[in-house]
């Protein structure tokens, strides 16, 4: 799917139709809209872009976080059940977080005005498979691995995708809570 920078009509509707969801609804939703314009124009630096793109990229269906996990396998011996274990977490997390976007069916955002800064391989969003994969392999990789850099890069994986215009800040909070309840069943 390539880049817009015209709002799609099914992405327009569902931004309505979070706004129209009553009370709450309509708050976490123009909370979202705010966190997402906030993210998006003030914290937008055109240097950054191709490199974060790059960087986004390496998560595609959890490809880097797969990578660290078959390394691990690899080199690891003594815990390759641990790092086995971890690496199927990943993956699980990976593939429910597919089946749920399926079903949820959210389009991604069009924002006028601020379009997406790079492709993505479907139309939907929430939640963010992106956040989930990372969470996922940072809770389960952190008894293998120093916990901070695991997290750090999670968290720069999961922003990356507001960023660049591809998630609402709800679908990586979605994510991050999906992953980080599947990466605990890993360690």
């Amino acid at each position: 799917m390539a880049a817009t920078s015209e709002p799609t009509p099914g992405a327009r509707a569902a931004l309505r139709a979070r706004l129209r969801s009553g009370p709450l609804g309509r708050r976490i939703a123009q909370a979202d809209l705010r966190l997402y314009h906030a993210i998006r124009r003030d914290l937008h630096l055109p240097g950054l872009v191709e490199p974060v793109r790059r960087f986004s990229h390496t998560g595609e269906h959890a490809a880097l976080w797969l990578g660290i996990g078959a390394v691990g396998i690899a080199v690891d011996r003594e815990r390759r059940g641990r790092w086995a274990r971890a690496t199927a977490a990943v993956g699980s997390a990976y593939l429910l977080n597919t089946a749920i976007k399926a079903a949820i069916g959210r389009r991604r955002p069009a924002i006028e005005g601020l379009p997406a800064l790079m492709a993505t391989p479907t139309g939907l969003s929430f939640p963010s498979a992106h956040a989930s994969s990372s969470f996922a392999a940072a809770c389960a990789f952190s008894p293998l691995l120093p916990a901070g850099p695991l997290y750090a890069g999670a968290t720069a994986m999961a922003v990356s995708r507001v960023y660049l215009g591809v998630h609402y800040p709800s679908d990586i909070a979605a994510g991050a809570v999906l992953g980080t309840v599947v990466g605990t069943a890993g360690r």
